[in-house]
């Protein structure tokens, strides 16, 4: 890079408007200047799960004063571009972030970059950590769940996604069946520690099948079967949270283990990374499972911390900077800029593998608005 970069990042894919400032040296080093993330989970937890027309509406009362307040934080800076979550997620919420963001970029002459907001978890790993192109990496959240060979920014090949649920849909389904509040997913891990995991029989999907795909529709069934017919106590609902979380736990384990595999098929990396990103990564039970996995098959395990895998903006603003700085890093003509990122559409639908999502559909009906994943 021939110069420093920085960056402003804005996040409103789902129940957290999220704004940062990131910055990049000469030698490549990130370093996180704001990161302020204003959560919604009060206002959806007598829903027990996200409103979208209530996070849509707490996104545009709330994004000016945020931004601000981020912008201060990150101290005296000059900012090189601005870069926004254009989807997937809420349609009603990506608007919002993503006209703030056009809006502020018009208004200050910037480049704006529009980002995948699951590749802002994919490269999330980075702003902590020295990743290296290609590594595995296991997308994992209440909205995804995938395996991808990820060989640089903009260059993804997808291994294997979900059928059906995601791993953290099934996790906040169900604890909401079992009236653990909201979010579901940390209440089920915490309820599942005193728990007998072996208690209680679930089903295992797809165990005809050779691939990395994944479903926890079935497993959801279950559990909210057992829930209704054989949880009278707390022991009883400790030991059916157990017992889901051991069995998501397993699935993420054996679906990458065969990415793992078929990664070392494809590339020559002596001891690659292996990347988990999302929310369902805070997962005590499933970093240490597939950490023990990671060590098994040669790979090195990475994760972000705990803030940073959870949506927030300071991933949206490496991504957009990784992409910028692709660009070539010149002086920029701002109309041509204005032209590309200002046409930006908000989308609710936006896989990583644009190609695979096309040509080998996992839901053969694609409608209106494109490929799902």
């Amino acid at each position: 890079m021939s110069k420093p970069l920085t960056i402003l990042g804005i996040e409103s894919s789902c129940d957290e408007t999220a704004v940062a400032v990131v910055r990049r040296d000469e030698a490549g080093r990130v370093e996180v200047l704001s990161s302020l993330i204003h959560s919604q989970v009060v206002k959806h937890a007598e829903f027990g799960g996200v409103v979208p027309e209530i996070a849509a509406r707490s996104h545009v009362e709330t994004i000016d004063a945020l931004a601000f307040e981020a912008l201060k934080a990150a101290g005296d800076v000059t900012l090189d571009a601005v870069a926004a979550t254009a989807g997937p997620g809420l349609i009603g919420g990506v608007m919002v972030g993503l006209s703030f963001a056009k809006g502020y970029a018009l208004a200050r002459d910037l480049p704006l970059v529009p980002v995948n907001h699951l590749e802002g978890h994919a490269l999330s790993a980075k702003l902590t950590e020295k990743v290296e192109f290609p590594f595995l990496l296991l997308l994992v959240s209440g909205g995804h769940c995938q395996l991808l060979i990820v060989r640089g920014v903009g260059d993804y090949e997808r291994l294997g996604t979900t059928i059906d649920d995601a791993a953290g849909e099934a996790f906040d389904k169900i604890a909401k069946v079992l009236g653990l509040g909201y979010p579901g997913g940390p209440a089920l891990e915490a309820c599942a520690r005193d728990g007998d995991a072996s208690r209680f029989e679930l089903p295992r999907a797809l165990l005809g099948r050779k691939d990395c795909a994944f479903s926890f529709s079935g497993l959801k069934t279950a559990a909210a079967k057992i829930a209704h017919e054989q949880v009278k106590t707390e022991q009883d609902r400790a030991d059916l949270c157990a017992a889901v979380q051991a069995a998501i736990t397993r699935q993420l384990v054996e679906r990458t283990g065969r990415a793992m595999m078929l990664f070392r098929e494809q590339n020559t990396v002596k001891t690659p990374d292996f990347v988990v990103a999302g929310g369902v990564a805070a997962n005590t039970a499933v970093r240490t499972a597939l950490t023990d996995l990671s060590a098994r098959h040669g790979f090195t395990f990475v994760a972000p911390p705990l803030k940073y895998c959870t949506d927030n903006a300071a991933m949206i603003a490496l991504a957009g900077l990784e992409h910028f700085a692709a660009m070539g890093n010149m002086p920029r003509d701002i109309a041509t800029d204005i032209r590309t990122g200002m046409a930006a559409l908000a989308r609710p639908r936006w896989p990583l593998d644009e190609h695979s999502a096309q040509n080998a559909p996992v839901y053969k009906t694609q409608g209106r608005k494109g490929a799902k994943a």
